[in-house]
């Protein structure tokens, strides 16, 4: 039997604009987690972002979600478990890092036992431990996911745009906790902004689909969470503002926040798009990064050791 795994999952950004809960992109900036069984006890390591915070504990989302999986699957109850991260994804910024966590202990305990659930059944344990799947799914899978629930059981529409595109990701210093970011959203919307959202979701799905990108900037406008988060994230207006001006098709919040991301062509000038993000930040008081990154296809994977 197989005792070790190295699992790699990607970041991912959920929502998409006007898709939220709804979509979401897995990005090629990784998580690599190392799972062996030993005879007794927990064990972690952390590099990375998170070294200091994280813990080997029933609460870590890397150990919780391997054992929801590992007791269903085997009668191996009392096996011990040292889990090795190297985390690049930053925490609380809107980029999936606890997602990879809960994919990763998915997909190990899956492999350690002989790989007997496919990735889409993998989507539904995700989703009851994440919640929701607009972040696991594409962890998961690779590529933009359209998900859904049906029959108490998560679903996803896996696809790849028709042309490639590049994803620049500011992320500010200042973190934001994704419960804090849903309490600032409205319990009801009107009908007129579900309306909108309903025909923005479609349009950017359908320019992805067609590669008619000129639509992309009215397609990744949104009224459903964005307007309420904006003031949780100092100069979210400003730098999508920025984004655009220096060449991007737009910007969005990914996932609940703080990371601002603008969606752009590969023949942009990236490297302009988020200096000019970053100097927009700068000017509301918050020192931050960014990132170029594209569209990750494959999804996590195991790499046996």
């Amino acid at each position: 039997m197989k005792t070790k795994v190295k699992v790699i999952v990607p970041a991912t950004s959920a929502n998409c604009g006007p898709g939220f809960d709804v979509l979401g992109a897995a990005c090629n900036l990784y998580n690599e987690f190392t799972y062996e069984l030993t005879k007794r006890g927990f064990e972690l390591e952390v590099k990375g972002e998170g070294c200091e915070r994280l813990q080997a504990s029933g609460k870590n989302l890397a150990f919780s979600s391997f054992f929801r999986l590992w007791n269903e699957l085997t009668d191996r109850r009392c096996t011990g478990l040292k889990v090795t991260m190297h985390n690049r994804i930053p925490l609380s910024r809107g980029l999936g890092s606890s997602s990879t966590a809960i994919v990763a202990g998915l997909m190990a305990a899956n492999f350690l036992t002989g790989s007997t659930l496919t990735k889409e059944q993998l989507v539904d344990y995700a989703t009851e431990i994440e919640g929701h799947p607009d972040n696991v799914a594409p962890a998961l899978l690779g590529g933009f996911t359209v998900s859904y629930m049906a029959y108490g059981k998560a679903n996803s529409l896996r696809f790849l745009p028709a042309r490639e595109l590049r994803f620049i990701a500011a992320v500010p210093e200042e973190p934001l906790s994704t419960f804090k970011a849903r309490q600032a959203i409205p319990e009801t919307v009107s009908h007129k902004d579900a309306v909108f959202n309903a025909g923005r979701s479609a349009l950017l799905v359908g320019a992805l689909l067609t590669g008619e990108y000129k639509y992309l900037p009215d397609a990744m406008e949104d009224r459903l969470h964005q307007p309420y988060r904006m003031p949780l994230i100092n100069g979210t207006q400003a730098v999508f503002k920025a984004a655009k001006n220096a060449g991007a098709y737009g910007a969005i919040i990914s996932g609940a926040g703080s990371t601002l991301m603008a969606y752009a062509s590969p023949k942009a000038d990236c490297e302009a798009i988020g200096q000019a993000m970053q100097q927009a930040f700068a000017k509301a008081g918050q020192k931050s990064v960014y990132h170029i990154l594209k569209l990750d296809t494959e999804g996590a994977r195991t790499v046996n050791n």
